[in-house]
């Protein structure tokens, strides 16, 4: 049986869409056959150390934190996780080293494989210096951007194959000059067995919310800058003139609340906008239920263009109604008027005319709904998506020698 050391940021039972994707992954290959462990860096769970086990998945914890200056502290973090990989190497033999971005990750991985003479696969979930200009936390062209794109292509280049989660990431990996022939994709999936009819509407949670007989948008997730939050607000107004029930549900919490906050407290439309905070997880799809139309309005930036979300395939999933931005990343998961709706882009105006439209053809929602979640069903369903790792894992173990020679990264 085939045995595959995952090597991540983070994990359950931290939640974030990086550990949802991460659990599917596991849990799937698991089902496929495959022996699965994974190792987590020093930047999480710090004050853990030796082995988590967390719904039924181990997880190897390298101790933290980590200190000292910018460069040395991420050069010491990869030192840290190359040491812990090739320890749990050594005693549970592994046959691959599948890594995850973020690059640190990579290059951790990349070395340990190296040095013990084993196959090396990395998956790229996005590019960490544009998700660091999506966040406020980077600036484009920056030194720091410049250095981690450079390292991201260090591990590409020498990786013995490389995953992409959407086509965006990987034409951009293509036209820096990469060889197309090993970069295969690994689209973001949902595990559909989590996902059963929607629940009905919690009435006594919409009471407590004010949120009258609706309709209601909804965004449930975390407020990022790139996430457009800002412009879902700004087209409440617009909105409310053509359906003056609207309402628009955030539930969450994130770098940008507090201008968010104050950007509803003076709108026009300020008593149909109500901030639910943060929820626990097992409660949210209570608010799942009252939403009507989930709305995800990201920005137009490099980070939304080439990377695909997992938020919008969940809610097809759950046979929700989807309205997004136009960017290249909802492009690759939503046809527009079939599965959900596409807008213009940092355009509040367009954004309400859309969700109006939309509102008006209520009587086409089944048939959506039902669109939806048949295309998650034939291309984004993990008890399929796993099969696209398989022919690159029999390659790389039928390509090992016996004998690895042990090479310096």
């Amino acid at each position: 049986m085939t045995r595959i050391l995952h090597i991540l940021d983070h994990s359950l039972p931290i939640h974030s869409g990086y550990t949802f994707r991460t659990r599917a992954i596991l849990k799937a290959q698991q089902a496929a056959g495959y022996e699965v462990r994974a190792i987590t860096g020093p930047l999480y769970h710090e004050g853990e150390t030796g082995t988590a086990t967390v719904d039924g998945l181990t997880f190897d914890r390298v101790p933290g934190p980590v200190t000292g200056p910018p460069g040395v502290r991420e050069w010491r973090t990869i030192e840290a996780l190359r040491s812990g990989i090739e320890r749990v190497s050594e005693e549970w033999r592994p046959d691959i080293l599948h890594a995850h971005s973020p690059a640190l990750c990579g290059m951790a991985g990349l070395r340990a494989a190296r040095r013990m003479g084993l196959p090396f696969v990395y998956e790229i979930r996005a590019f960490w210096e544009d998700a660091a200009v999506g966040n406020l936390t980077g600036r484009e062209g920056s030194v720091k951007y410049r250095l981690t794109r450079a390292l991201e292509n260090r591990i590409v280049a020498g990786a013995d194959a490389v995953f992409t989660i959407c086509d965006g990431l990987r034409r951009d990996l293509v036209e820096r000059g990469h060889d197309a022939q090993k970069i295969a994709l690994s689209p973001n999936g949902v595990d559909l067995t989590l996902f059963g009819e929607p629940p009905s509407r919690d009435a006594k949670l919409a009471e407590h919310l004010a949120l009258g007989e609706g309709p209601v948008i909804g965004f449930i997730g975390s407020f990022y800058d790139y996430e457009g939050l800002d412009d879902l607000i700004a087209a409440m107004p617009l909105l409310r003139e053509r359906h003056p029930g609207a309402r628009l549900l955030l539930v969450g919490g994130g770098p940008m609340e507090d201008s968010l906050r104050a950007q509803a407290a003076a709108s026009p439309a300020y008593d149909a906008i109500v901030f639910a905070g943060r929820v626990p997880h097992e409660e949210v799809e209570r608010y799942y239920s009252l939403v009507d139309v989930l709305a995800y309005p990201r920005k137009k930036s490099r980070l939304t263009d080439l990377v695909t979300p997992l938020k919008p395939l969940e809610a097809m999933a759950q046979k929700r109604i989807v309205a997004a931005s136009d960017v290249g990343g909802h492009r690759e998961l939503i046809a527009d008027k079939k599965t959900g709706i596409l807008f213009a882009p940092d355009d509040p105006a367009a954004c309400a005319a859309a969700l109006a439209d939309l509102i008006d053809r209520r009587d086409s929602w089944d048939t959506m709904r039902e669109a939806g979640r048949a295309h998650v069903a034939a291309r984004h369903d993990w008890a399929r998506n796993v099969e696209n790792y398989r022919a690159v894992y029999q390659r790389l173990v039928g390509d090992r020698p016996e004998n690895g020679a042990r090479r310096a990264a």
